[in-house]
């Protein structure tokens, strides 16, 4: 399977990232070790957008608070692999807005930038092609 997080990068020059206890959303809490990940560097944290594309190395349910409605949250350890190449974030995927076109760049604005919390989501496959081409 492939995801992608969006989350703070606090060191781009790393090429071993840990997120802890990150939100997921989408099929995100199904992350395990050696799934595809796309990691977009949080414009809500200063970042970018896409950063890179690398694989999970830990995955690790984080347990639940006594919170009523709590989301599942994981944390993850990833070896980044490759830094994109081109440009991919909130600007450029704004104008994706017809929630039901079946287009990649669609499904990205919707779960990604639709709610502004950094999270970590499940992809299409249509999704994940997509963005290999930043690569």
């Amino acid at each position: 399977m492939s995801f992608v997080i969006k989350a703070e990068v606090k060191d781009c020059q790393k090429t071993r990232l840990k997120f802890e206890a990150q939100k997921t959303m989408y099929g995100g809490k199904n992350i395990a070790v050696g799934d595809c990940i796309f990691i977009f560097a949080s414009e809500n944290e200063g970042g970018h957008g896409l950063f890179g594309r690398g694989v999970v190395l830990n995955a690790e349910a984080t347990p639940r608070t006594e919170a009523v409605r709590q989301t599942p949250r994981v944390t993850v350890e990833v070896e980044l692999t490759k830094v994109a190449k081109c440009p991919l974030g909130r600007t450029e995927l704004r104008s994706y807005r017809s929630w039901v076109d079946g287009r990649p760049e669609t499904e990205l604005n919707f779960k990604l930038y639709r709610q502004a919390t950094n999270k970590i989501v499940g992809l299409s496959d249509a999704a994940r092609q997509y963005l290999e081409g930043f690569f």
